[in-house]
């Protein structure tokens, strides 16, 4: 089922970020502690009442050039308006209105979506007044909070989740590969999807954002069924948008969502930039099968080391991701394509995999064996059994005396000893260390 999208907009200076950090909790340490993982995030995930969804940070948008704050403040409302399914629209009661809250106002008015007022820096009562100016900006109740405080955010949410359109999904069998193809604009994704497919199902433009939206295309290959999802970009065209590098993210998020394999498509003649790090880190955070699609390998100038200083670059600025292959191709010249498919099925059926509880107890029993938990002030991790309780990705729970003896270390030993024995390649595995008494 397809999530929610909540946009947060607003002024510079109004805690936009707060607000983003308060509602999508512990996750953004959780990502920190990932090495490689960008720590600059414009996109979480949210729950409230038992209803997920995903939430924009629009104060992560940057754009640069003449007027840059007002021009800033209109791509965030421009952004919200595209992507979003509510828009939380953030105003500051110190302040009061302002003219660009006026003008942000008419642009979200216009949009026809729902929006929620909210004001932040209500720190106390003797501010509660500093609210009712905010019902000129014409969307009923202004909601105060405090961002410093965390006050009134219950309220917000409650209003935000009340809201939420019925989302329907196209849903597809559970043996149906789901692919989405993501990257920076003009990487050549949907040259790709139309090399795979041998038709032109997409129009492709030498300009990056030429795709207007994203694409489910269904085919078959040797009894396999696949859906492309295709996110190749921009549904609007302008300086707005070529300006701001981010907008391509967002525009690969909802699609990651629903994917069971991600394609993070590289540009071979560019070489590996910032923003691939960006697109690829959401993708090992959703727990998608993922592997890395180096195109347009035909104009490389290269001899016999090419290929191999190329993919130990990849290694090397994708620390967090080593489970992830590599396939270099020409979406072009059709050079190597046929490597494609086979690795997607390959890594789609990792990600789905179980292991029988027994033989993953063997695995782990032989690793504690080979090499036993280190000593923490006199005290020693005892690992009583281990299972895995999911797929799409593995995730294993580990029963242990005591979790808070559970070095990362060791877990990433546990980590690579799983991989060695049972392949995993392409998929994350999440790993969880449970008391034993929690087990019930």
């Amino acid at each position: 089922m397809a999530k929610p999208v909540v946009a947060i907009v607003g002024r510079p200076n109004v805690g936009k970020s707060t607000i983003f950090n308060r509602i999508i909790g512990d996750r953004l340490a959780i990502v920190e502690d990932k090495p490689g993982v960008t720590r600059d995030r414009i996109y979480g995930t949210g729950e409230w009442n038992g209803k997920p969804f995903s939430i924009i940070d629009t104060g992560g948008i940057e754009v640069y050039g003449e007027d840059e704050m007002l021009r800033s403040i209109r791509v965030q409302a421009e952004l919200a308006i595209e992507e979003s399914d509510v828009i939380v629209f953030m105003c500051d009661a110190k302040t009061g209105v302002t003219q660009a809250d006026e003008e942000v106002a008419q642009m979200l008015f216009r949009s026809g979506k729902p929006v929620i007022v909210a004001v932040n820096k209500v720190d106390n009562l003797n501010r509660m007044d500093d609210i009712y100016e905010f019902y000129s900006l014409g969307f009923g109740d202004p909601i105060p909070i405090s961002g410093s405080h965390g006050t009134g955010l219950g309220d917000l949410l409650d209003e935000v989740v009340e809201k939420f359109p019925d989302l329907t999904d196209e849903e597809y069998d559970d043996d149906v590969i789901k692919v989405a193809l993501i990257g920076r604009p003009n990487v050549g994704k949907s040259s790709l999807v139309n090399a795979i497919l041998g038709e032109e199902r997409v129009i492709v433009s030498d300009v990056a954002g030429t795709t207007r939206d994203a694409i489910d295309t269904p085919f078959e290959k040797d009894g396999q069924r696949f859906v492309i999802i295709d996110t190749a970009g921009m549904r609007k065209r302008g300086k707005v948008y070529e300006t701001t590098e981010k907008y391509s993210v967002m525009r690969s998020l909802k699609a990651i969502e629903r994917a069971d394999v991600v394609l993070v498509i590289i540009n071979g003649e560019e070489g590996i930039i910032e923003q691939d790090k960006h697109i690829a880190g959401y993708a090992h955070e959703a727990g998608k099968a993922v592997l890395f699609v180096v195109n347009k390998w035909d104009i490389v100038s290269k001899d016999d080391k090419t290929m191999h200083q190329f993919e130990q670059k990849i290694r090397d600025h994708f620390l967090f991701m080593t489970y992830a292959p590599i396939v270099f191709l020409s979406a072009k010249t059709k050079q190597r394509l046929h490597k494609l498919l086979p690795v997607i099925e390959h890594v789609a059926q990792q990600h789905a995999k179980r292991i029988p509880t027994h033989l993953l107890n063997d695995v782990v029993s032989d690793a504690v064996a080979y090499n036993p938990p280190p000593t923490d002030k006199g005290r020693r991790l005892r690992i009583n059994y281990a299972t895995q309780v999911a797929v799409k990705p593995p995730t294993i729970v580990i029963f242990v005396n005591d979790p808070e003896l559970m070095h990362f270390s060791y877990e990433r030993y546990l980590d690579n000893r799983i991989r060695a024995s049972f392949d995993f390649e392409g998929t994350p595995i999440r790993l969880f260390t449970r008391r034993k008494s929690d087990e019930g």
